[in-house]
């Protein structure tokens, strides 16, 4: 008896074991051939034989359920394939053995009732109505209990929801059956003990009609009556939709809403309705639109209603009934003004914007240019220059004198309008003399700014004026010299101190050059 066991998970056509005859013979007459010839297990399990090796491989041939069988019995043949016949005699050439199979015990997943569940609901339930129940089970022997969830992928909206214990799907959210007619969801059973065991099946919810919307016109009538028109003449043929869907089909009835002396509506049972006229002509100048109340209603329950309205303009029309003009241009005839007149006026008002224009850009192209367009802008013959900031310590322009003298600029004289990086030995200014005449004074000082090479290119007067009125030394100017010796004692320079001893020495030496 050989003895094997397997999985109760395996799949179909796995090898669960092998058995081999031996035979004493060589070559072909040792070739064995290996058949199942009775037992519990004939349709469950099948045998081959492995040319090759010469054993017997067993395979499983049915799914295999441990809670259903746990043990199989087989009784397996094998026998030569080729016996020369001189010794039949010495036969039988084959041998039996039993092989018993154990089915082992595995983990299974839940197992839903049906493979798949379809519930029906009307649309107009109120939310938290169970619509119907799944059902599961473990198929193991310890029978784990069931945990149920929705797969949220398959109800983006959480319009359902469903109880994690018994299974029961209700609603979470009202439900519309004109925005969707069906839901596919998808319920997940697991196991409390082993969640990584789990079962999904399809759910499909279909949600039926309830007549909760009204009829309303098919599309936008844009409807016209003639001026000539007579009694009984159609205008207009007018149908309706529905958002519902009943099971008998859609019917419509067509009403006005209150009797009207111009129109009349004639139901023609068919889900359309004719609109006609109740008298003989009309005037778009007396009325130019007319407003029609159409009532149209549905015979599901609860009778659904809805109220329409045609707008009817009154039109000239010719001897057919073709239209000609309507109401608005109507209104526009009594001021004696056309189409034809509309048209005319509008291109005088564009001929005459087109001649503005054109006005206006030849007047811009005859505008004299100006002589220089900027400050930098150079000419052969003519320089355009300013210069600015006489006396100010903030003036940076460039010099003027040395465009007109360029041999000036090696000469490295120093400007009066800014600070000199080099301090100098200041020269002493000589006393002036008693007496000495402004007038005198003045034109050396003239003189002086007249040889200058950097001086600007036309006469200027330097002005003097008196400074240091407020100060402790008052003015050193030469210009308030007096003419007695005590003017020009400089010793109190001396007692302000070393910030002040170059200026002592300076002006304290014109009293050793009168002594010597």
């Amino acid at each position: 008896t050989i003895h094997l066991r397997v999985l109760e998970s395996s799949p179909v056509g796995t090898s669960i074991g092998s058995i081999k005859a031996t035979d004493a013979d060589t070559g072909k007459n040792a070739e064995v051939e290996y058949r199942i010839i009775d037992g519990d297990g004939t349709d469950m399990f099948d045998i081959r034989t492995e040319k090759d090796t010469q054993e017997g491989i067993i395979t499983v041939k049915k799914p295999l359920d441990y809670e259903s069988r746990r043990l199989y019995t087989l009784k397996v043949e094998a026998e030569n394939t080729h016996v020369d016949p001189r010794f039949y005699y010495l036969g039988p050439f084959k041998d039996t053995a039993i092989v018993k199979i154990s089915i082992e015990d595995v983990d299974e997943p839940p197992v839903f009732s049906r493979s798949s569940y379809l519930f029906e609901v009307h649309e107009d339930i109120e939310v938290g109505t169970i619509i119907g129940t799944v059902m599961a089970r473990d198929p193991d022997s310890t029978s784990s209990p069931i945990r149920f969830s929705l797969d949220r992928h398959t109800d983006l909206d959480r319009i359902f929801n469903i109880h994690s214990g018994n299974g029961s799907l209700y609603t979470s959210k009202p439900l519309d059956r004109e925005l969707s007619q069906w839901h596919n969801l998808t319920v997940i059973a697991a196991e409390i003990n082993n969640p990584k065991e789990m079962t999904r099946v399809a759910v499909f919810v279909r949600i039926l009609d309830v007549n909760d919307n009204a009829p309303q016109f098919a599309v936008f009538y844009d409807t016209f009556v003639c001026e000539n028109a007579r009694p009984g003449q159609l205008i207009q043929t007018i149908s309706a939709v529905d958002k519902d869907d009943p099971l008998g089909g859609q019917k419509f009835f067509f009403s006005l809403a209150a009797v009207n002396p111009n129109f009349t509506v004639q139901d023609n049972e068919d889900n359309t309705a004719r609109i006609l006229t109740r008298k003989n002509g009309f005037s778009r100048h007396e009325i130019s639109t007319y407003l029609l109340p159409v009532v149209i209603s549905d015979n599901d329950y609860p009778i659904q209603s809805s109220t329409g309205t045609l707008t009817i303009r009154v039109c000239a029309c010719d001897s057919q009934g073709n239209m000609q003009s309507c109401s608005a241009e109507a209104l526009l005839l009594p001021a004696g003004l056309s189409t034809g007149a509309l048209v005319a006026i509008l291109l005088c008002i564009i001929i005459l914007l087109v001649i503005v224009v054109l006005f206006a850009a030849l007047k811009r192209q005859r505008k004299k240019e100006p002589l220089i367009l900027s400050k930098e802008d150079i000419r052969d013959n003519i320089v355009s220059y300013n210069d600015e900031g006489g006396g100010e310590e903030d003036t940076q322009a460039f010099d003027i004198g040395t465009l007109r003298n360029p041999a000036a600029i090696e000469e490295k004289k120093l400007r009066r309008d800014i600070i000199p990086e080099t301090l100098f030995i200041p020269r002493r200014t000589p006393t002036a003399p008693d007496n000495t005449d402004v007038r005198d004074f003045i034109n050396e000082r003239l003189k002086e700014h007249d040889l200058d090479p950097t001086a600007p290119p036309y006469d200027s007067l330097a002005t003097y004026a008196y400074e240091g009125n407020d100060s402790i030394a008052e003015s050193l100017s030469s210009l308030e010299s007096g003419t007695t010796d005590g003017d020009q004692n400089y010793d109190y320079l001396r007692e302000w101190g070393p910030r002040f001893n170059k200026l002592a020495e300076m002006y304290g030496g014109g009293e050793s050059d009168k002594d010597s």
